[in-house]
This record gives C-alpha cells, structure tokens and sequence, in this order.
C-alpha cells in the first residue's frame, strides 16, 4: 500500500475537496491534525473502499493526513491512538506501515494485541508487524487463532511462521479437539504447511 495509491481509490470520496485541503492544512500546520482527523469520518465517509480491499474510507483519509505531516510522524500517532476511538486506532495502525518512523510505534501493536478489539489485533498484524520481535508475533497469531481472526490478515505470515509457532498451534489443536472442539480451518492449513516443511 502506498499514499499514492490510497489518494486514487479516494477520488469518489463525498468531500475529496475537504480532504485535500485538510492535508494542505495539516502540512502546513501540523498540531491542526487532530481536528480533521475526527472529523473525517463524517466528511468523507465509512464505507469500504472499492480499490484497497480491507480499507475503510475513513481510515484511507485517516492515514493520508498521517502521511501529509511534515515531521514527527511518530510522535503524531501516537497521540491520536491513545487520544482516539476504535476507529481512529484503526486508521492509525494501518497507516504505521507507510510513515518514516522505522519501529518506533511498536508499543502501539503491543496495545492492540493485548485488547478484546479483534479489529484492532487485526489492524495490528498488518505489514507494520515486521517489527514485532518473533515471540510476540507469535503470540499475536495464536491470539488471531483464538479469537477467530482470520489468519489471512496477518502479514508475511507464510515466510515468518516457523517450528515454535507450530509447536504453539499443535498444543493449541489438541486442547480443542480434547474439549470437543473445531480448530478453525485457516489454523489448521497453517498447521499442515509447517508440518510439511519441517518433514
């Protein structure tokens, strides 16, 4: 994903003339952010976004103001997750990947995985969960498995699973099928594929 391809899908936007002149504003005028950043939503919209599967429009236009900040890009997202609603968490997430901030927001994947938003975990283990180090990522993909995320969402996920995470989704498949339950599907495809690699 690039802000480049993010400002062509949201040509249609109800207020595409709000939105561009919201990120002139906020380039020229950094601490104006927060403003516009809750009321894009409103101006631009919710829906999904036809061109970037998995977007919403608010997110879209959420991430292309981070983008249009002329410094301290990190130091912004922060403020307006911890500041935010659910929704602007998830903006804020899915825009990690595209700002010149190397790992610095990884407290804040640490603060998604860790809540019961299953929106948020998602979010969260998008392209910017490079940056996790391995046993965390891990966790986060055991906590998809738990919760019912789909591990489809999860970045990068065939060439960083490894022989601990599937010993960590053996145990888990045991103690499901011990309780009488179902191991989701897209586990056990991931499953299968680690067992086949270590053979």
């Amino acid at each position: 994903m690039t802000p480049d391809r993010l400002r062509a899908a949201l040509r249609g936007v109800p207020d595409p003339r709000w939105l561009d002149a919201a990120r002139r504003r906020v380039a020229t005028e950094p601490a104006a952010i927060p403003r516009y950043f809750a009321a894009a939503a409103r101006r631009c919209g919710r829906g999904p976004v036809p061109d970037v599967p998995g977007w919403t429009v608010d997110e879209a236009a959420r991430a292309l103001l981070l983008t249009a900040l002329p410094t301290g890009h990190a130091a912004a997202a922060e403020m307006l997750y911890r500041q935010g609603d659910a929704a602007e968490k998830r903006a804020v997430l899915r825009a990690l990947p595209l700002l010149p901030i190397g790992a610095a927001c990884v407290p804040l994947l640490h603060d998604a995985i860790r809540t019961d938003d299953t929106r948020l975990v998602a979010a969260a283990l998008g392209p910017y969960a490079r940056h996790l180090e391995q046993p965390a990522w891990r966790q986060a993909v055991l906590k998809c498995v738990f919760t019912g995320v789909p591990l489809a969402v999860v970045d990068g996920l065939p060439g960083r699973a490894d022989g601990e995470l599937r010993r960590m989704l053996v145990a888990f498949a045991a103690e499901r099928r011990a309780a009488g339950r179902t191991v989701p599907a897209d586990a056990v495809d991931v499953l299968d594929r680690l067992t086949v690699a270590e053979t």
